[in-house]
């Protein structure tokens, strides 16, 4: 078990351990950058992974969910990148150990702020990831912040073995369309 050097709150492991694994055996939606492997994770900072620490994959149940995350950040910068490409990829996915962490009220025992959940404070967030990875979980199953839809965060180190994870088809996005459809700046 790694733990990526993190000390793990006593009270979440222990909130964690008395959840039931649950297999997931499904397809996924994922945007990432035209021309990167979307079967790769991320290592860098964000809700469910503190840097450096394990490579998570994003991932969402619905197609508009998964677009919604990555639009939400090309939002934020001050002209919207036009020269920037990215593929929707749906993905097969085959985990045994997933943790369902769908109601808020789950994720508020555990620490998070609810009321903040929207914002980029992920310390809560991410110190529970860090738990789940440490306690064997595959991935867990996680409200989005941008949609009203499930998002599936994988952990690569345990899901990247041949038939677990799988590339079905990929699309180029327009962003243009779904800036249009969902009254983006």
């Amino acid at each position: 078990m790694s733990s990526g050097g993190r000390v793990h709150d006593r009270s979440v492991l222990d909130a964690l351990e008395k959840l039931d694994p649950e297999p997931f055996d499904s397809d996924v939606w994922r945007v990432a950058r035209k021309g990167r492997d979307p079967l790769r994770g991320s290592s860098a900072n964000g809700r469910w992974g503190a840097p450096g620490e394990l490579e998570v994959l994003y991932t969402s149940e619905q197609r508009d969910g998964a677009l919604a995350e990555v639009g939400f950040r090309l939002s934020l910068e001050p002209v919207w990148p036009s020269l920037i490409q990215h593929q929707i990829h749906i993905l097969a996915v085959r985990a045994e150990r997933t943790l369902r962490l769908v109601d808020m009220r789950e994720l508020a025992n555990l620490g998070v702020d609810i009321s903040r959940y929207e914002t980029f404070e992920y310390g809560a967030t991410q110190a529970i990831a860090a738990a789940a990875h440490f306690l064997e979980f595959d991935g867990m199953l996680v409200p989005s912040a941008r949609f009203a839809c499930t998002n599936l965060v994988l952990f690569t180190d345990r899901v990247s073995h041949a038939g677990n994870l799988q590339l079905v088809s990929s699309e180029d996005v327009d962003w243009s369309d779904w800036r249009r459809t969902n009254r983006r700046a």
